[in-house]
Parts: C-alpha cells; structure tokens; sequence
C-alpha cells in the first residue's frame, strides 16, 4: 500500500470526521451508503461481517470487525468501538484465515488503488470470505468522469470504473447481486436547507438506468 496514502490518512485522522462527514454534503452521502449497506446486510445472518478500511469507524456499527492501514485511525475507531476486533492490514492483505468471513464491506477506499491492487483487493476478499459470502464497495463512476471531464492530478480519488469493467474483472469468481449509484445531484450546489429533502429523489435516480451517471457506484458480489 502507498507510503504516501497511509501518511496521508494518519495526518488526517483527527480532523477525519468533522471535515468529511459532519457537514451536510458529507451526511447526504452518509445516509446513502448506511441505507444500501443495510438494505444488503438484512440478508445475512452472521456475525462474521468486516468493516475493511474502515478508518475512523464511521460503519463499524455494521460489522463485529474492522481492519484499516493507519494507525492513527484505528485508535479513534478503538476508542468509539472497544468491543470489537480492529487490527492493522491492508485490502491485499486481511488479517483473518481464508474461508473465515461472511460478509466484507469496504467504503472510500478503492477510489485510491491503482488497477493492479484492486485486482489483488478482489483476490485476498475472495480468499477471506466463505463460500457464498459477500463482499460490498464502491468507487467513482467512470461515465460521470468523462462527463464532467474530471482528471485526477494525484492518487487521491484516481481510480475508477465502469460497471461493465467490474463485470469483467469479478465475473470467473463472483456473481453481481446488487448496484447503484450514490450523489446523483450535484448536490454541493444545493443551498443547505434543501439537501436533506433531496435525499429521496436522489436515492431514486441512483436506482434507475441513469446510475452509472451517478459520482459513485456501490456494488454487492456474491463470492463463487
């Protein structure tokens, strides 16, 4: 994992929350992802469920287990979450024994991998989880890029994907289950008052053909 990611994150952590998601943009996006997250883990009954990457422990109510890169992270989300397991390890290299988890959620970070580390992301979540178990994440939509001509000028936020380049990726090891967009809307231009009554009418149109033009895509897969 990149050096200069993880120093980044570690500088971050204290100021993590506030600056990313206690303002109303960071909420509307936070609501969108708790409401898919939780619309997909109602089905599983299992309490072998890993927030990986999950910093400051902003989803870690959703899972018995967290694993993230950045030290200084992690201590905030042990003080938030004593009660549970979170350990130090990186998306190609997850501290559990193979066949062990029944679900893996990982939110906001495959945005900074490169091709290569995500190909390894999608390999070590298939070693860890066990037969049928199911792994969720998002990343920028590829589409709403070209459309805005959006260029990334460092690794932060640099990767993305179509849905048709996730299918050819996962398709010899996992099936699609569910995927939807998440910030339709630029909702940023929105005064304040009105972004929370958006939230609906944006979480429709994340559903419909028009997803792939949403700022991210959030997809669950089903392990072969």
């Amino acid at each position: 994992m990149n050096l200069e990611i993880k120093e980044y994150y570690n500088n971050l952590a204290s100021s993590y929350d506030i600056n990313r998601f206690e303002n109303s943009y960071g909420k509307f996006i936070d609501s969108q992802e708790r409401l898919f997250l939780s619309n997909c883990l109602k089905n599983i009954n299992s309490n072998q469920i890993l927030d990986l990457g999950c910093g400051t422990g902003r989803l870690l109510e959703f899972a018995n287990y967290g694993v993230d890169f950045s030290q200084n992270m992690l201590e905030i989300s042990k003080s938030k979450f004593p009660e549970k397991e979170i350990l130090e390890g990186t998306v190609t290299s997850i501290p559990f024994t193979n066949n062990s988890l029944d679900c893996i959620f990982c939110f906001h970070v495959i945005m900074h991998l490169d091709n290569e580390t995500t190909t390894g992301f999608l390999s070590e979540t298939h070693e860890k989880l066990a037969n049928n178990g199911r792994l969720i994440f998002d990343f920028p939509s590829e589409k709403r890029r070209k459309l805005l001509n959006f260029k990334s000028e460092n690794w932060h936020g640099a990767n993305n994907y179509s849905l048709d380049e996730i299918k050819k990726m996962t398709e010899n090891n996992w099936n699609i289950k569910t995927r939807q967009g998440i910030l339709f809307l630029p909702i940023q231009r929105f005064p304040v008052l009105l972004r929370p009554f958006m939230l609906k009418v944006d979480t429709f149109l994340c559903k419909t053909f028009l997803k792939e033009y949403a700022s991210y895509l959030v997809i669950e897969l089903q392990k072969k």
